[in-house]
């Protein structure tokens, strides 16, 4: 719960306020201070009387009613202190700077949890403890340096690391990217990362909010509070970008389904940013560029224009978009040619632009106009100047920024040239504009923020499937793989599409199920988990005498309970998964089957429940999706079929959160159906 005297306190006490302004104390109090606090300021510091000329206090107990504290004292004193504040002071907002708490040791979790109960018992809010502070317009209650430049219209950025806080403000303010607000959450004990974010939601207007929200995460503890509000956010017109920091698991945990080897942690925050809409940003710099960009108009369609006076830097952000699937069209026509007249001799006009490294203002002017109003196949500009510091580019720059203010399309300055025209653009950003320094950073990102899907709508359509059959089978199994009778009942009641099959323990029943069935068979053993692995599959069999032969061999398999005998199909193999992860709920994954799960692992996720349209979406944007398309004049899948396969699994999870992980692997697809061959289930109650 954020309180309002945490935004805008009309007083502040720093506990533990130094004159010393390289201890954290001391600091804070000249940020507040230097940040001109409007506000009544005090400091609690038993050995002074006056800390930077502010009224020093020797006992919290002594001072007025305070509406905010910021304290950077020693994690012992802090329980009592909060105590007395809270209590006897009126003080509904806290932001505990000082460390040692959970992050070191038990005793320290035992503070903290004291703190937060004190905390919540008296309706206030905490941010921290171990954390750099919160800054906004109203105050600079954070210690540490830079203090960025704040506009209303700026970034909003919550960030789990201090550290990383300060790094991320110090890759982008460079750039001229501007900031509304810094809350580092720090141990996170009352209030994370998405609780902020929870906030920004519910308090948003869309005329005086941020509308770009920056996170920097470590873990996500409420997932469902995450993506409910990012979505929200972003449907009501804002942007947002994350860093999920370790996503690399050392040492893959043990699994004995596909699914489970595929579905890392991390491909549950993956899934979970595409539902929601957020950008994910692997890097400090990427997410300033990603930012940046954000706060130029949105990009309508994936045509660029490259405008450059240099070749090297034109080439790389060619490849960077090309290589990300933007597109930079060829530029011809009487247009062009006209164009091509306004420029020196051995200019280009043919995209990239390069109108050489004589160009002047006027020119860079004419182009940016023929890119505006004459190629209708252009859909932004990307201007690349610097200089070789021969002479000022000033009115280069001045003419960017006034193209800025009347183009339409959007318009991306690269201006690389940070040592040689510093003050032109110092002063460009002066104007309120961001500069991006590199061309191959700024094409990855753009990329990104192009190709991240929207919101998946709230309420997701889920087909009806047969629940008390499912809760049946479920209420009346144990832990552990379910045998392939229970399966079936399982995919019958989900409506999922399966073999004809039969499962037997003697060849006299295995040649009267091959013949019921049809002949050629296929013919598989039940008990083994990779049943390739041990000899354990036989495709194509084609007569009795060989049921009978194999059956007898595979029955002597290590393990093998029965054999499991289906018609031999035929189709492009494919692969439906689910499984459960710890507070995300259910991930389901899809791609193609078979073998190539395990060579290609090219797999799309998505969190349950899932509709029709984001399934699709999961199936479009594997790499093998040529494959399932139909490629070469091959027989293609039928993708509705398959997208409906994984809108069942995951109505089948949600109905049955205690499968642990499943497994259909193959299912067979062709142009009229998509039948599930073989499949495994695991429950964990």
């Amino acid at each position: 719960m954020i309180t309002k005297q945490l935004l805008d306190p009309k007083s502040i006490v720093v506990v533990g306020g130094s004159g010393n302004i390289q201890k954290t104390g001391g600091k804070v109090l000249k940020n507040i201070i230097d940040g001109h606090y409007k506000g009544d300021l005090y400091v609690v510091n038993p050995k002074e009387e006056q800390v930077q000329g502010i009224k020093s206090y020797n006992d919290p107990k002594d001072l007025p009613c305070v509406d905010m504290a910021i304290l950077a004292i020693a994690a012992k004193y802090c329980p009592e202190t909060v105590r007395i504040l809270a209590e006897k002071k009126n003080t509904k907002a806290f932001i505990i700077l000082s460390a040692g708490f959970s992050e070191e040791n038990a005793e320290g979790a035992k503070l903290e949890k004291e703190i937060v109960d004190i905390v919540n018992k008296n309706d206030a809010c905490l941010i921290g403890p171990n954390c750099v502070g919160v800054l906004n317009q109203n105050h600079n209650g954070i210690f540490t340096t830079p203090i960025p430049k704040l506009d209303p219209h700026g970034v909003d950025f919550i960030s789990g690391s201090g550290a990383t806080a300060v790094f991320i403000m110090e890759a982008s303010i460079p750039k001229g990217l501007k900031f509304s607000s810094v809350y580092s959450v720090g141990n996170s004990a009352q209030m994370g990362v998405e609780d902020i974010l929870k906030y920004m939601d519910e308090s948003f207007d869309a005329k005086t909010s941020s509308k770009v929200k920056l996170l920097y995460v470590e873990s996500i503890n409420k997932p469902e509070m995450l993506l409910k509000h990012a979505s929200s956010l972003i449907q009501k017109g804002c942007k947002i970008a994350a860093i999920k920091s370790g996503s690399s698991e050392a040492g893959s945990r043990a699994a004995s389904s596909h699914t489970g080897a595929l579905a890392s942690p991390d491909v549950a925050v993956e899934a979970l940013f595409r539902k929601a809409g957020i950008v994910r940003c692997s890097g400090r710099d990427e997410l300033a560029t990603v930012a940046s960009i954000f706060m130029h108009p949105e990009l309508k369609g994936k045509n660029i224009a490259i405008i450059t006076h240099a070749g090297g830097p034109a080439v790389m952000l060619t490849d960077a978009l090309s290589n990300n699937k933007l597109e930079i069209p060829h530029i011809s026509g009487p247009k062009a040619k006209v164009l091509l007249e306004k420029l020196y001799p051995g200019s280009s006009v043919a995209n990239p632009i390069d109108f050489l490294a004589t160009g002047t203002a006027e020119q860079l002017g004419h182009i940016i106009d023929a890119c505006e109003n004459d190629f209708d196949n252009i859909d932004a500009m990307a201007v690349i100047f610097g200089s070789p510091g021969l002479f000022p580019v000033y009115d280069v720059y001045d003419l960017l920024d006034e193209k800025m203010k009347t183009c339409k399309k959007p318009i991306y300055p690269i201006l690389p040239s940070i040592i040689n025209v510093k003050d032109e653009i110092d002063a460009f950003i002066a104007k309120g504009r961001i500069n991006f320094p590199d061309e191959v950073i700024f094409g990855n990102a753009l990329a990104k923020v192009f190709h991240t899907p929207k919101p998946v709508s709230g309420h997701i359509e889920i087909p009806k499937i047969d629940i008390s059959a499912i809760r049946k089978v479920i209420d009346n199994s144990g832990n552990g793989y379910l045998t392939p009778d229970m399966v079936q009942q399982l995919l019958d009641a989900a409506g999922i599409s399966r073999a004809g099959e039969a499962v037997v323990t003697t060849h006299t029943d295995a040649v009267k199920a091959a013949q019921k069935l049809g002949l050629p068979v296929v013919m598989k053993v039940v008990g083994p988990v990779h049943k390739s692995d041990v000899g354990g599959v036989v495709l194509n069999v084609k007569d009795t005498e060989t049921v009978t032969r194999e059956f007898e061999r595979m029955i002597k398999i290590k393990d093998t309970t029965a054999i499991l005998i289906q018609p031999m199909l035929s189709g492009i193999e494919l692969f439906v998964g689910a499984k459960a992860e710890p507070k995300f709920g259910h991930m389901v994954l899809c791609g193609l089957g078979g073998i190539f799960i395990e060579v290609l692992k090219d797999v799309s996720a998505g969190l349950a429940p899932i509709a029709k349209p984001e399934a699709l979406e999961m199936i479009r944007k594997l790499k093998s999706y040529g494959i399932i398309k139909g490629a070469r004049g091959q027989e293609g899948v039928n993708e509705e079929f398959f997208a409906e396969i994984v809108v069942r699994v995951s109505a089948l999870v949600k109905a049955a959160p205690e499968i642990a992980e499943m497994d259909l692997n193959p299912l067979l697809g062709k142009a009229d159906r998509v039948i599930a061959v073989d499949a495994r289930i695991r429950i964990e109650k």
